[in-house]
């Protein structure tokens, strides 16, 4: 089965404005729309369970990228290239950057909004695990005002979130705050782009004195939606990293990561790549920068 425009209707609204007027008049018929290379793959399956579509792509108050002395501020509308293309994303939040640069061909990049990828709310998504590692928060819009949630409670369940039906995903906001932090993403799939991933990992630590202080480690594909692996964490706060620390690390990870057999990769699979993708962090956390 193929999908059949006859049996959709598309409405454009020119402002924002307008877009939350029209989903505020009907809560929970209209969906969202932006860059749609997700939305048009399911519509040319025949398999887009939606038949009214609001099309965001042309409003420019969701596209941005801003600076703020403690933070920077993503609209929703901003693309992967825009983020490729931020020289305060690729020199502050290079995780960010760099998961960008796996979204599909350089086409899906000029498309596919970061908004988009967080409200699909794929397992899989490439932007997530960055995101989380680097504390973001979530910005709602609703003819009623704003309001904004950290990120790691925005995912509630397989491609469920925590956004009303009347509202907007605006923006995301990032603390500038993790200069002096160790940094790591790594994405392990069939192919080095253009690939969903069967495991990803992404990291940030700060390391005193071979002690570490502050931790976080994210995954995507190692549950049923982009997770802190909190447990995980918890394991090494405080500690150094040694042989003993990094064998905990690992046999935390396999009891928390909750991942599923798919056509990709067995759940086991995913458990031991998560688990060596730790210990790769965690060696490089061993040795001075640079290095």
């Amino acid at each position: 089965m193929r999908g059949d425009a006859r049996a959709h209707q598309l409405i454009a609204p020119d402002t924002l404005a307008a877009a939350l007027d029209l989903i505020a008049s009907e809560p929970g018929r209209w969906t969202p729309i932006a860059g749609g290379t997700e939305l048009m793959v399911a519509y040319a399956a025949g398999k887009l369970g939606t038949t009214s579509l609001i099309n965001l792509w042309g409003i420019a108050e969701l596209r941005f990228i801003r600076t703020q002395q403690d933070s920077i501020s993503i609209g929703a509308g901003a693309t992967f290239t825009d983020l490729r293309n931020s020289a305060i994303v690729m020199s502050e939040f290079p995780l960010l950057a760099k998961a960008a640069s796996w979204i599909g061909a350089i086409a899906n990049q000029n498309r596919a909004t970061l908004g988009g990828n967080l409200v699909n709310g794929s397992p899989a998504a490439d932007s997530c695990p960055a995101l989380l590692v680097y504390d973001a928060e979530v910005e709602f819009i609703s003819v009623r005002g704003n309001r904004r949630i950290p990120y790691h409670a925005f995912h509630t369940g397989y491609k469920q979130n925590a956004m009303n039906a009347n509202e907007l995903l605006y923006a995301i906001h990032l603390p500038r705050r993790f200069a002096r932090h160790r940094q790591y993403i790594r994405k392990v799939g069939p192919r080095r782009a253009m690939a969903i991933s069967k495991v990803a990992l992404a990291a940030t630590a700060f390391v005193d004195n071979g002690i570490v202080n502050e931790i976080r480690l994210a995954a995507a594909s190692l549950a049923p939606y982009p997770n802190r692996l909190r447990h995980t964490e918890s394991e090494l706060i405080c500690g150094a990293i040694t042989n003993d620390s990094i064998r905990a690390a690992r046999s935390a990870l396999m009891r928390e990561a909750q991942p599923i057999d798919d056509i990709r990769s067995t759940a086991e699979y995913r458990k031991r790549v998560g688990a060596n993708l730790l210990e790769e962090f965690l060696r490089g956390l061993t040795t001075p920068r640079g290095e």
